[in-house]
């Protein structure tokens, strides 16, 4: 019986795509009209530079002007650190990639400002070639000739020509110091019990230990001035925004500028004189009522009418005797 071979052509695909290289990446390229960066690959295949400084100069490059390109804002973009992103823009700016500036505005406020250069050789050899090309300023002849050295090339550090990062050489940051233990006060352990606890009425206010040691002693002025734990909770958390980006420092500000004074001292107390005596007066003793009814009552002074006889015969009724109406006025 003879043996039936199967077509090439009949053969299921394999789902492997066929090139014409036998090993290496294999490019998918597809056609991009918009949200594309054009980056040139003295940049994406630099040899000098790491991995982390190559993708965080891409994406400096693809943002757009007057960006946030510090590194906080790097820092909320990528899960690298602060360090390390510290780090890859000193490997940036020493190949030039990267310049921070520190300039002045004409209100006077100093800011740093951030120069992306897209290809820094070409900057370069353009720079030199305006300051070339530009005439010289002409000098008089009875100005005396002053020469001028001309200005070295910013060299690279030899870890940079290496090949090597430079996080790998640079040296380790000194631990800050401790912060010193504030004085604890007789409502300090009070005070940080309700700053951790603040965290159970609202979960914008969650502080971390350092931040409660510090805010510590501010709300212990507060115990000191008078206030209770619920008047302070109630001051911290009370219209709080929609979006509390640093609760320590917006509790700090909430503590120093609401805290009330302290209240003044009653006369009295602390040496500030005895206090006023108000004569008292003794309590009415019972008597019967002199207007005829004989009705059991408490009379002010002897003699005296009971109400329901001074209203049926007004203007009999007998008045008080004066010692009487002067010890009444001295009650008052």
């Amino acid at each position: 019986m003879a043996v039936t071979k199967l077509i090439d052509a009949l053969r299921p695909s394999q789902g492997v795509p066929r090139n014409d290289t036998h090993f290496g990446v294999t490019h998918v390229r597809e056609y991009q009209p918009d949200r594309y960066t054009i980056v040139g690959n003295h940049l994406a295949q630099h040899r000098g530079l790491s991995a982390a400084a190559i993708g965080i100069a891409v994406h400096i490059l693809s943002l757009p002007e007057g960006a946030r390109v510090d590194i906080r804002s790097l820092a909320e973009w990528f899960p690298e650190g602060r360090a390390r992103i510290a780090c890859a823009l000193r490997e940036l700016e020493a190949r030039g990639y990267v310049e921070r500036v520190r300039e002045r505005l004409p209100s006077g406020q100093m800011i740093t400002r951030t120069y992306a250069f897209h290809a820094p050789a070409l900057t370069r050899a353009r720079r030199e070639a305006e300051q070339s090309a530009a005439p010289a300023a002409p000098v008089r002849e009875a100005s005396p000739t002053i020469t001028t050295a001309p200005t070295p090339a910013p060299t690279v550090p030899d870890h940079f020509s290496s090949g090597a990062s430079p996080c790998d050489s640079l040296p380790e940051r000194a631990a800050a110091p401790a912060d010193p233990d504030p004085p604890r006060g007789e409502h300090h352990d009070k005070a940080e019990a309700l700053l951790a606890g603040l965290r159970r009425t609202d979960i914008r206010l969650t502080l971390s230990g350092r931040e409660v040691r510090r805010l510590a002693p501010l709300v212990a002025a507060w115990f000191e001035n008078g206030l209770g734990g619920a008047t302070v909770i109630h001051a911290l958390t009370d219209g709080l925004p929609l979006h509390v980006r640093h609760p320590a420092g917006f509790l700090r500000n909430r503590l120093l500028d609401l805290l009330p004074p302290a209240l003044p001292s009653l006369p009295g107390a602390g040496g500030g004189g005895p206090l006023p005596s108000r004569p008292l007066l003794p309590p009415p003793a019972l008597a019967d009522c002199e207007g005829g009814c004989n009705r059991a009552f408490r009379a002010p002074f002897r003699g005296a009418w009971c109400r329901d006889c001074r209203a049926a015969h007004p203007g009999k009724a007998p008045t008080a005797p004066s010692d009487v109406m002067a010890l009444a006025g001295a009650g008052k």
